[in-house]
């Protein structure tokens, strides 16, 4: 189960905060991506260094730019009851490192990434 490896020890960004913070944020704490929450704390969105980058090539305000214009809206999720196989496909069929794992009411309660299930994988095969 996604429980047994998602790390829930997350760094979670705010949709108000601008572009300059949330990449200094994933910068201190060594992440490529992180869940956005809105001021109730539910996810509404996923951002990632990617696309940051990608609003940087086009003339914008990077120290104004609020993290919800460029943040990817259409977030995957996964539940902490669910199999580790069953988010391993999803990440891989939509291209992505990380799915939030969400309650049912959208509050994040970890996350798991390409690397957990790397991580499992070997934990597993070296017993």
């Amino acid at each position: 189960m996604i429980s047994d490896i998602m790390r829930s020890d997350i760094v979670r960004i705010k949709d108000t905060d601008i572009l300059s913070k949330a990449l200094n944020i994933m910068h201190e704490h060594k992440i490529n991506g992180a869940p956005v929450i809105n001021e109730n704390g539910k996810l509404v969105g996923m951002i990632v260094k990617a696309d940051i980058y990608r609003f940087l090539m086009e003339e914008g305000h990077f120290d104004t730019c609020p993290v919800e214009w460029v943040m990817s809206k259409q977030v995957i999720t996964a539940h902490k009851d669910e199999a580790i196989i069953s988010a391993a496909k999803r990440l891989r069929e939509n291209n992505i490192i990380a799915i939030p794992v969400v309650d049912d009411d959208l509050i994040v309660e970890g996350i798991i990434s390409i690397e957990d299930i790397i991580d499992y994988i070997i934990k597993k095969s070296s017993k």
